[in-house]
C-alpha cells in the first residue's frame, strides 16, 4: 500500500509542478514592463544655406545667333535665360547620333553656318542630366556629353534640329528634332527678339578653334560685399556621422583641424576655406558622368550648402572630380586666392572623398558702380601684340569678376575684369601686363 501512495504523491507533484511551468511560461509571455517615458529629442537641422536643383546649377554662359554671317549675342544671364525658357516649351524626339567622327574642324564649320543659334555651357553636361531641363521625349537618353547647343533652324519653317556637341572632340554629334509648330513661336519670340543683341565678330575666319566676340564695350556692374562668415563646426556637425566625438586641435595661427577615428577636416581661418577628406572611401574607378554630377549636387543639397549662387564649372569623370563655380550677376568669379571662389568634390566610393570649398557667404552691398570694358575685339587685338600669349592657343574669353579679399575690413571687391581661356587654365587679362595672371583651371 505504501508504494501505492507513493506513486499518487508523485503523479500530484508532477501534475503540480507542470501548472507552474505552464502560470510562469503564460506570465513571461503576458509581462509588459513599465518604462519611464523618454523624451523625443528634436530634430537636428544641419542646413547651413539653400538647396538648388539641376537647372539652377547648370545654365549657359553666352548667346549666339547667326543670322546669314551677321552675328548677334549676349552674356546678359537675364537674354539667355529668356532663350532657355523658350527652350524648355519645346518637344524634342527621334534623338539620334548623326555623327560618330566629329572632327575640330567640323566643329568650326558648323559653327560658321547660318541660320544657327548657339548656347554655350562652361563644363561638359552629361546629356541624361539635361532630360530634366529639355523634354527629350526618347526613353533611352545615351550616357554623352555636351557644352554646345546649336538650333539648326530653316528659314522656310520646314523643320527645325537641335544638335548636342562638345568642344572637347568626344567625336560625337547628336542630334533631336524639335516639333515644326514650335518654329513659329521661336520665329518671333527668338529670332525677331535675337536681332536686336549686341554685335558680335568672328575673330580670323580661318582660325581654330572658332571664336566669335563682342564688338562694341560690354557694362558690368562692379560691387563690393561684406564678407559674413559661417561658423565651420556648422560644417563639421553636417559633414561628420558624429560631431560629439569629433576633436578640435590648432594648427598654426590660421589653421584648425576637425578630426575623428574616419574624417579629417582642415580649415584655413584667414582665407575662409576648409578641406575634408574621408580616406576610406576613396576611389580610382572612372565615373560615370551623369551619376558623379547627381551624386555631387545631392551632397551639397544635403547640407543645404549653396550659400551663395554657385554654377556647374567643370568635371573629370577620370579622376571622379566636379567643381561648381562662384556667380555674382551671372558671371563667373575668380579668386586672388586658389579655390576661394569654388565648390570641388571628389567622389568616392558611394560616399564624398575630399570636399573643398569656402565657408564664408557674400553680405548686404557696401558698394555698387558702372564699369565699362573694352571691347572683346579690342582683347583680342592686345593678346595679338602680347609677347606672352599665343593668340592660336585662346579658345575663349569672358568677362567675369576678379575678387580681392579686404581681411582687415573684412570685405570682398569684385573687380569686373576680362579673362580669356588658353590651354586649359582662365587668366584673367591685363592691359598693363599685355597678357595676364592664371587664376584657375578649367
Amino acid at each position: 500500500m505504501g508504494l501505492k501512495y507513493i506513486e499518487i504523491v508523485k503523479s500530484i507533484v508532477l501534475l503540480i509542478l507542470v501548472m507552474l511551468s505552464f502560470l510562469f511560461t503564460f506570465a513571461i509571455w503576458t509581462y509588459t514592463p513599465r518604462y519611464e517615458t523618454i523624451e523625443q529629442l528634436p530634430t537636428v537641422d544641419i542646413s547651413i544655406a539653400k538647396k538648388q536643383i539641376i537647372d539652377e546649377v547648370i545654365k549657359p554662359y553666352k548667346l549666339l545667333l547667326n543670322f546669314d554671317g551677321n552675328l548677334k549675342g549676349t552674356y546678359d544671364s537675364t537674354e539667355i535665360e529668356y532663350v532657355m525658357k523658350e527652350l524648355e516649351k519645346w518637344e524634342f524626339s527621334d534623338l539620334t547620333l548623326a555623327d560618330n567622327s566629329f572632327s575640330a574642324a567640323k566643329l568650326d564649320a558648323l559653327m560658321r553656318k547660318p541660320n544657327r543659334l548657339t548656347l554655350y555651357f562652361h563644363g561638359d553636361v552629361p546629356l541624361p542630366i539635361f532630360d530634366n531641363v529639355l523634354n527629350i521625349t526618347d526613353a533611352n537618353i545615351p550616357e554623352t556629353s555636351f557644352d554646345r547647343i546649336v538650333v539648326d533652324w530653316n528659314p522656310a519653317g520646314i523643320s527645325m534640329d537641335v544638335i548636342f556637341i562638345s568642344r572637347k572632340n568626344n567625336g560625337y554629334l547628336y542630334k533631336v528634332k524639335a516639333k515644326v509648330e514650335d518654329y513659329r513661336t521661336f520665329n518671333r519670340s527668338v529670332l525677331t527678339w535675337g536681332r536686336g543683341l549686341g554685335e558680335y565678330v568672328e575673330v580670323d575666319p580661318d582660325r581654330s578653334p572658332f571664336l566669335a566676340v563682342p564688338a562694341s564695350s560690354i557694362e558690368v556692374i562692379g560691387n563690393t560685399y561684406y564678407e559674413k562668415e559661417i561658423v565651420p563646426s556648422r560644417f563639421r556637425d553636417a559633414l561628420f556621422t558624429d560631431p560629439n566625438a569629433v576633436r578640435l586641435s590648432q594648427s598654426g595661427s590660421n589653421h584648425e583641424e576637425y578630426q575623428d577615428d574616419h574624417a579629417l577636416m582642415k580649415v584655413d581661418t584667414e582665407k575662409k576655406t576648409l578641406n575634408y577628406v574621408l580616406p576610406s572611401a576613396e576611389s580610382s574607378e572612372t565615373a560615370i558622368p551623369s551619376e558623379i554630377f547627381l551624386n555631387t549636387l545631392k551632397f551639397v543639397n544635403e547640407h543645404g550648402g549653396w550659400t551663395d549662387e554657385y554654377r556647374y564649372m567643370y568635371m573629370n569623370p577620370q579622376k571622379r572630380y566636379v567643381k561648381y563655380q562662384l556667380f555674382v550677376h551671372g558671371l563667373p568669379v575668380f579668386g586672388d586666392t586658389p579655390g576661394s571662389t569654388e565648390i570641388t568634390q571628389v567622389w568616392g566610393d558611394n560616399l564624398v572623398f575630399r570636399y573643398m570649398r569656402p565657408y564664408y557667404t557674400l553680405d548686404l552691398t557696401l558698394q555698387t558702380d558702372v564699369k565699362f570694358l573694352k571691347s572683346g575685339i579690342e582683347v583680342i587685338e592686345m593678346l595679338r601684340a602680347s609677347e606672352t600669349v599665343d593668340l592660336d592657343t585662346v579658345e575663349e574669353i569672358i568677362p567675369g569678376y576678379f575678387m580681392k579679399h579686404d581681411r582687415e575690413q573684412r570685405l570682398f571687391i569684385m573687380e569686373p575684369s576680362w579673362f580669356y581661356l588658353a590651354n586649359g587654365t582662365w587668366i584673367r587679362f591685363s592691359p598693363e601686363l599685355s597678357g595676364g595672371e592664371q587664376v584657375g583651371l578649367e
